[in-house]
């Protein structure tokens, strides 16, 4: 499927090498939360722990557990989603778009029927009784921070399963719905780890959900989904709390340079307000995203063109928040992009 991110790609289409691609496309954070050195150590000899204790504990201080709730862990979102649904075995499934592409995939290959709420002109449309109800808070392409408190009443007196993909909420100062889940045993929450975290390469991802729920999705997943590396990587990462808000704060003040940058190149006539690490822009006069992408490769500058996003078209574009000297040259880029 189309994503961003794929600098291989970029780069040989460019002649160069992926190091020298500037990736605006892919939404992960520009710093990492530990030195990569700290593995150095990590035994490799021995089967990892098939029931990730000590992993799992990093989660519970990182991310408290409501009474009577339970984590299961997948080798990134991707296959939390995957698993999920295969597991609920949802036959009306309600998406409120635009979001991650990943979920239509999903639910195609499942043979769902897929009910499309676009959540900008109709957040508060009736959903069918008893469907399965996902929605990413923060949102994605367009990074807006729900409330949820009158959603949420809305689907349970649907009774309707509710996912809720909280993969950028890290980057909020706001809090989880989880702790609903003590009251409502249908409400399943992901997560994702390596956009906050910067780390694409690990790939880990859970589900929070209902004790019972977790051990009925546990059934049918494989042991030893997670290596020792990734494992290692997290836990470590997970205890650098001071992290956390270093990268709030430092997402927050990019955010907006890059809205600046954005703003004064003049190419834009909407720039979306969000809340996450990243921000979908609108170009003026009906412009076209690609023309805008091949005007930047001379700058080996890859964006994310977001028309397979349900809603959207190729006059909408998505950019990852980068550090200062990244954006200074994204800057200087689209200075000279013909309008």
């Amino acid at each position: 499927m189309n994503h961003g991110g794929n600098i291989y790609q970029f780069a040989r289409r460019l002649g160069c090498l992926p190091e020298q691609v500037l990736d605006f496309s892919a939404n992960i954070n520009p710093k990492q939360a530990i030195d990569l050195n700290c593995l150095q150590g990590v035994q490799l000899t021995p089967y990892a722990d098939p029931d990730y204790g000590l992993l799992k504990q990093a989660f519970a201080q990182r991310y408290p557990i409501p009474a009577g709730a339970d984590i299961e862990l997948f080798n990134g979102a991707s296959a939390a989603i995957f698993a999920l649904l295969r597991s609920l075995q949802t036959k009306d499934l309600v998406l409120y778009t635009p979001l991650y592409g990943e979920y239509a995939h999903i639910a195609g290959e499942l043979g769902c029927k897929v009910h499309n709420i676009n959540r900008f002109n109709h957040l508060l449309a009736d959903v069918p009784e008893r469907s399965t109800v996902i929605f990413v808070n923060p949102s994605t392409p367009d990074g807006q921070l729900y409330e949820l408190p009158d959603l949420l009443a809305t689907w349970q007196a649907a009774d309707c399963t509710i996912i809720i993909d909280e993969s950028f909420l890290d980057f909020c100062s706001a809090d989880s719905v989880a702790e609903r889940i003590a009251y409502y045993d249908k409400l399943y929450v992901i997560k994702s780890l390596s956009k906050f975290y910067g780390c694409a390469g690990i790939r880990i991802g859970f589900i929070l959900a209902a004790t019972a729920a977790i051990k009925e999705l546990h059934r049918f997943e494989p042991a030893w989904k997670l290596s020792s590396l990734d494992m290692a990587y997290m836990q470590q990462a997970l205890a650098n709390t001071a992290f956390i808000e270093q990268t709030r704060q430092q997402t927050a003040h990019l955010r907006d340079l890059l809205y600046q940058a954005l703003q004064d190149s003049g190419l834009f006539e909407k720039i979306y307000p969000g809340q996450a690490n990243f921000l979908l822009a609108r170009m003026a006069n009906g412009g076209d995203g690609y023309q805008l992408q091949a005007q930047l490769e001379p700058s080996r500058i890859l964006i994310r063109v977001c028309d397979n996003f349900e809603g959207l078209d190729k006059s909408h574009v998505r950019f990852a928040v980068k550090d200062e000297q990244a954006i200074a040259r994204l800057a200087n880029s689209i200075k000279n992009v013909k309008k």
